[in-house]
């Protein structure tokens, strides 16, 4: 609680796509700018002020974001050359994550129903020179299934309890009827997600939610409708493990692999992620 009401801490993500992190970093400092890169992720950093006034940012050479957003990309672990589906994909922080660790090769569908979002989603992948993207339009859970993806990235939208350091509204949770909608349509995009999936393929379901019932629940719910079972993730940075309770639920004992990041885990918002494969 004492860290979910302290100001969050300017962190960015260099694109790799058009800079090397140490060119981008030596850029910043020499306007004394203090940049402090994450030890757990080269690409990132801390800086001492707002980077999003900075010219850097208006030319593509880094991407603004909580630094437990980086997290889901880790997981996947997109290669270079693969066939890669982001579910969810506006405003595009974790798309061009995508596009620059596949260094700009092999297929990334980013896929966004909203035509609003469609947008940012748009104007970043320009901003940031992703050019193996393609942008479609689909409701998630009904995504055609005329291809199959050797990964694929579910950042569902939920009731976004995580980021409570910046809407402080959310201090005191979500409201239940939000968290039970919003659930029923996390269930449906896990499980269209994981049709999706190619033989030897591997599924990652994040959230920037607290709620059991968007996260371990869903996380449970395809493993009683489909032959999936989950990856123990090790993030390489504190976090707690998945919950097999709660209220009066019990969840299979695997989703203990998944992974909870609370705001004092990495001075950042919070987050949850399961690493996903066919049984």
């Amino acid at each position: 609680m004492d860290a979910g009401a302290r100001p969050l801490p300017h962190v960015l993500r260099v694109n790799t796509l058009k800079s090397p992190p140490s060119a981008v970093f030596a850029r910043l400092r020499s306007r004394d700018v203090d940049v402090h890169p994450l030890t757990w992720c080269e690409a990132a950093a801390v800086v001492d002020r707002p980077p999003g006034a900075e010219i850097e940012h208006w030319l593509g050479l880094y991407y603004i974001q909580e630094s437990v957003q980086l997290l889901p990309v880790l997981a996947l672990e997109p290669r270079p050359g693969e066939t890669v589906l982001d579910l969810c994909a506006a405003p595009g922080g974790k798309t061009t994550h995508l596009a620059a660790r596949m260094e700009n090769r092999g297929t990334l569908v980013a896929n966004e129903p909203n035509g609003r979002r469609q947008m940012s989603l748009l104007a970043n992948l320009n901003r940031l020179g992703v050019l193996n993207a393609q942008v479609t339009a689909y409701q998630g859970e009904n995504f055609p299934m005329q291809t199959m993806f050797d990964r694929i990235l579910v950042d569902a939208p939920c009731s976004a309890e995580g980021t409570l350091r910046k809407e402080s509204s959310l201090r005191n949770g979500a409201a239940p009827k939000m968290i039970e909608r919003l659930a029923r349509v996390q269930k449906r995009l896990i499980v269209r997600a994981f049709d999706l999936l190619a033989p030897g393929g591997v599924l990652v379901y994040s959230t920037c939610t607290f709620a059991p019932e968007e996260n371990e629940a869903v996380v449970a719910h395809l493993l009683d409708s489909r032959d999936a079972r989950v990856l123990p993730f090790e993030p390489g940075v504190p976090h707690c493990r998945g919950i097999v309770r709660w209220q009066d639920e019990a969840f299979p004992q695997t989703v203990e692999g998944c992974a909870r990041m609370y705001p004092h885990h990495l001075d950042s918002g919070g987050g949850f992620v399961a690493h996903i494969s066919r049984a």
